[in-house]
């Protein structure tokens, strides 16, 4: 049946993005089925770190407002590049894709103090395409069929686009901040002369249960897009 065959073709989808989607969907549907409270959800220091709310360091990344066409266009990206990264550069490293993740959550969250914003979902989106864009410059991207560019354009795209549905660019700018210091630190830096890889993975990430990997991880199902390939949204 056609449920049964979107669910088989969503369990081929690899572990880390099939999980944040996943996450993201529910999320959305509890608070359309006012199972939750978007009040429950936004990153509030004060709650955090007074009250112990500890997991709205990680429901803030979950949501990305109410069902609707900005919510589409999010999880389309999501989707895409996350998964696009995982089969890519990403592929076989699923403890440093989710280092990754740790890592960008980590910054947004402690540079979005400074501008005291509360979902941070779109910027780990923007992170995601970034850290994409500038590992495959060659790609051309196809923009939901209006105009055709080189791939380390895509995220400006995504900022211009997003500006247009009335959202602030701080968030926007606050992912490809961090996407650019991510790439930077793991892609330029330890190629320059006297320079090394300072992101690690922390070991607890590299030693995680077989049978976890077993349960989530399943082999690419297709190629991934090489330097003269194009990429459709």
């Amino acid at each position: 049946m056609a449920w049964q065959g979107l669910a088989a073709e969503f369990l081929q989808v690899p572990a880390v993005t099939r999980a944040y989607t996943a996450a993201c969907v529910l999320t959305t549907a509890a608070v359309q089925l006012e199972l939750l409270s978007p009040f429950q959800l936004y990153f509030n220091p004060h709650l955090v770190f007074r009250k112990f709310q500890v997991w709205r360091l990680v429901t803030n990344f979950l949501f990305f407002g109410p069902l609707g066409f900005s919510f589409f266009f999010n999880m389309l990206f999501v989707f895409h590049y996350c998964r696009m990264l995982e089969e890519g550069s990403f592929r076989g490293r699923t403890a440093d894709f989710v280092f990754m993740f740790l890592f960008g959550g980590v910054l947004m969250t402690l540079l979005g103090l400074l501008g005291s914003l509360f979902f941070l979902g779109q910027a780990l989106v923007a992170m995601l395409v970034y850290v994409w864009s500038r590992r495959s410059p060659r790609v051309r991207v196809n923009f939901f069929g209006l105009v055709t560019f080189q791939a380390p354009f895509l995220p400006w795209a995504l900022m211009g686009f997003s500006l247009l549905l009335g959202n602030s660019i701080l968030v926007d700018l606050l992912g490809i901040a961090v996407g650019h210091i991510y790439y930077f630190l793991e892609d330029v830096f330890p190629n320059q002369p006297g320079g090394k890889r300072l992101l690690l993975t922390p070991g607890f990430l590299d030693e995680e249960p077989q049978s976890l990997i077993g349960a989530l991880s399943l082999p690419h199902m297709g190629p991934y897009p090489t330097s003269r390939e194009h990429s459709s949204l």
